[in-house]
């Protein structure tokens, strides 16, 4: 017990009536997490059972490692579309080859999160943007609902991740249709969404497991073509570390490497929005080692990589759950069943695991989210659309990458491009303000005043230069030019080159006085290790724009009554 209460599988004053809690939510998971663990583990191209090996030992190795309290791990749709993924490239789904590599990647992605989490490195998630993260889950809802087609529709196609490629093959045999699967794979979307909407916390899937299975096996429908789950092997599998090899290492590091993140990143999500609720703490780097132990000990008996479910997890916190003890029951509860009761599957037909999934996984299509981040910031928008239809169309395992890459590129593109603006003085309020937000603010032909709301470094200094140029064009006149650095918090050598010949072009070649105002200290620690102290004293200050105005005597273009301007200026866009 002193194990026990150090860690958060048990909270202060834990009682008999917490403990009742934790039991009907451990039960409740445990009849849901019976069908889908069986779907899971079809849809990672896996024999039925590995989804119930996956619901026992990891969820107890979670539950004494883990930093939440209502975490539910175990098989999740997206991890186990991209164990199909991972593995179907280098060995015949449902394979020995294929079972050997499935397991084989789930030490690797246990491995890398409990080697994340031993480096503290729990941060590298926020390198991943909500935007690509959302779009992803998106289109891999999408991919895993078309990829249920083959037992929806009763048709063998090709083990396909990408929906034009699974929709010319499902046209291309759509003559081979069966009709008694449609139907039953029908009945069971329909009947689960009307049990759903009756009564979302009802144990529909497993009511639907039972009714089908009963179905085939009093009208004989396995006869006619339906296909079953069959023989489910009985009893917990012996403990064994999976055979692991340099070149399977080598073929299955990526996309171990894609899991790892994006099932840490799941499970921190809906852990956290559980702990807030409840007001307590979630650890990243203890996660990261809870799931990357559980992975492991879990590949040792069979188990393909797991993570955290949104859904179970929700269920868990409806039904009343207060600890890790859940989890403990449902494993318990899901070992007892693996001992003694594994033969009432025979006859649960594939649709039927088809249907669960697709019912499980088309909540996770948000395009409200898609809306919100257009109407919001479009650069997000874009980025979303750009994971959603690489992971539609190039594939599962490059939508994540690609999406980050193009993320990537846009944010250097705009770091290349800063806001430069030009001020104007507005005489009722006493402040400057961007032109183009305050088109009645004054302005003067003598007097160029612009403003950089970003450091200076040697990427965008270019784009700096080019815009004075674009200005100085249209303003032939110009005698003063004033640079309001209020907004550079750091400049490199590069740019520090590049202003100083910026300094001397104009003023000798142009006859234009170059200033700065607002220049922060930092900044002035700096253009002070080049000599500007000696060779650009007149430029090297701290003075706000109505100071140097009022230093230089330019006031009077701003303001026709030729008062002084009072007062510390407020600068915003």
């Amino acid at each position: 017990m002193s194990l026990l209460k150090r860690k958060p599988i048990i909270i202060p004053n834990y009682n008999r009536q917490l403990f009742k809690n934790d039991f009907v939510a451990g039960v409740t998971l445990f009849v849901m997490l019976i069908p889908q663990g069986m779907a899971y583990a079809m849809l990672a191209g896996l024999p039925p059972v590995m989804g119930l090996y996956a619901s026992t030992i990891p969820l107890i190795i979670y539950a004494f490692f883990g930093s939440s309290r209502h975490l539910s791990v175990g098989p999740v749709a997206i991890t186990s579309l991209l164990v199909f993924s991972g593995v179907s490239f280098y060995a015949e789904v449902g394979s020995t080859d294929f079972i050997s590599m499935a397991i084989v990647l789930a030490v690797l992605v246990g491995a890398i999160q409990l080697v994340l989490g031993i480096m503290k490195a729990g941060f590298i998630v926020k390198f991943i943007p909500h935007s690509v993260l959302n779009g992803y889950t998106s289109a891999a809802a999408i991919v895993i609902g078309l990829s249920q087609l083959k037992h929806i529709l009763g048709i063998n196609i090709g083990s396909y991740l990408q929906v034009h490629l699974i929709f010319l093959d499902v046209i291309n045999k759509i003559t081979e249709l069966h009709f008694i699967t449609v139907i039953i794979a029908l009945s069971s979307i329909m009947g689960l969404l009307v049990l759903r909407k009756i009564n979302s916390r009802f144990p529909s899937a497993l009511l639907l497991v039972i009714l089908s299975i009963a179905t085939v096996f009093l009208f004989r429908l396995d006869q006619y073509g339906l296909q079953i789950v069959g023989d489910v092997p009985k009893g917990m599998p012996t403990f064994s570390f999976p055979a692991i090899t340099f070149e399977k290492i080598q073929m299955l590091f990526p996309m171990a490497l894609t899991i790892s993140l994006i099932a840490f990143m799941e499970s921190l999500a809906i852990g956290k929005a559980i702990a807030r609720k409840e007001k307590y703490k979630i650890e990243p780097n203890k996660e990261l080692k809870a799931l990357g132990l559980a992975n492991i000990v879990g590949a040792c008996f069979n188990s393909f990589p797991i993570n955290g479910s949104f859904s179970r997890t929700a269920v868990n916190y409806q039904a009343g759950g207060v600890t890790q003890i859940t989890s403990i029951i449902t494993g318990i509860c899901v070992m007892i069943t693996l001992l003694f009761f594994t033969s009432f599957f025979y006859y649960l037909p594939n649709a039927v695991l088809a249907a669960i999934i697709i019912i499980a996984v088309y909540k996770l299509i948000d395009i409200k989210e898609l809306k919100h981040l257009f109407k919001v910031k479009p650069f997000e928008g874009w980025v979303w659309v750009t994971t959603f239809f690489v992971t539609l169309f190039v594939g599962i395992q490059w939508g994540i990458i690609i999406g980050a890459i193009f993320t990537l590129l846009l944010i250097i593109k705009k770091s290349t491009q800063p806001n430069i603006v030009e001020v104007g003085y507005l005489n009722k309020k006493n402040v400057f303000r961007d032109i183009t937000r305050f088109p009645e603010a004054n302005t003067a032909e003598e007097v160029l005043i612009i403003r950089i709301d970003s450091s200076l470094h040697f990427a965008n200094i270019a784009y700096l230069d080019e815009k004075i140029k674009s200005l100085f064009k249209e303003r032939m006149n110009t005698k003063w030019l004033i640079i309001d650095m209020s907004g550079v918090n750091d400049i490199d050598s590069a740019s520090l080159d590049m202003l100083e010949e910026m300094i001397d072009y104009y003023q000798k070649e142009k006859g234009v006085t170059f200033l700065f105002a607002n220049m922060k200290g930092s900044v002035r620690d700096l253009v002070k290790k080049v000599g500007w102290d000696h060779k650009y004293q007149e430029q090297m200050n701290h003075l706000t724009v109505d100071q140097l105005l009022k230093e230089k005597g330019l006031t009077q273009y701003f303001d026709p009554s030729k008062r002084f301007i009072e007062g510390i200026l407020d600068f915003q866009i």
